[in-house]
This record gives C-alpha cells, structure tokens and sequence, in this order.
C-alpha cells in the first residue's frame, strides 16, 4: 500500500541517534540522476551475463542428463564418471560467482554506493 503520509517517528533514546531520513522527493532525484543510472549499468553489466551464463551452463547440465545418458556415464577414472564432474561442477560455478560478485561488489559498486548515501544523508 503506497501512501503520501511520512513514517511514524521512532520512540525512545535511538530516536535521537538515527539519521535523518531523506525525503521521497530526494530518493527520486537521486534514482534519475546520472550517478544512480551509473551504478545500475555497472551491476547489470556484471549480473546478466554471468546469470545467462549460469543458466545456461544449468540447463546444459540437465539436458544432458535426461538425453545423453551414455556420455554422462562415461567413465572417468575408477567411479567418476562424466555427470558426476559436471554436478560438482555446478557447486563450484556457484561458489565461483559468488566470490567474483563479492570483489566485484567491493571494488565497484560500495564505493559508488557508498558516495550516493553519504551525499544523501548530508542533504537531508
């Protein structure tokens, strides 16, 4: 529900400590700014490749299962065969984005972040 109405003011001592919350019109005028459109295109421009990417390499992943049961059979050497590098696989991409993300979010994204809040909490 999206109502004009301010929030309600905090009560007791963190009242006095908590920032000073920007107003509705400040939050717009930083969404349309050239900063904000800056840090969307710098985290779009690494999450949706690398999502397709995922998916893509899942969907392989399954499809080959269900159609290709022979050659995920496949031995590899002694029990390990060719589905079971291509599940543990999977773990490891996951882990791989994730870490990729994380140095990417920190050298990129949080400082840029960072200077639209301070500037933000200044202003308000």
């Amino acid at each position: 529900m999206v109502t004009e109405a301010p929030p309600p003011p905090p009560d007791g001592p963190e009242a006095a400590a908590g920032p000073v919350q920007p107003t509705t019109e400040a939050f717009v005028e930083v969404q349309a700014s050239a900063e904000f459109g800056e840090l969307r295109r710098t985290y779009r421009s690494f999450a949706f490749p690398l999502t397709v990417a995922f998916i893509a390499w899942y969907l392989l992943y399954v499809l080959l299962s269900n159609y290709a049961g022979g050659f995920m059979g496949t031995k590899l050497f002694g029990n390990i065969n060719v589905a079971l590098v291509l599940g543990l696989g999977q773990f490891a991409t996951t882990f791989l984005i994730a870490w990729l993300y994380s140095r990417h979010a920190a050298e990129r994204l949080d400082p840029k972040a960072d200077a639209i809040k301070s500037r933000m909490e200044a202003d308000a």
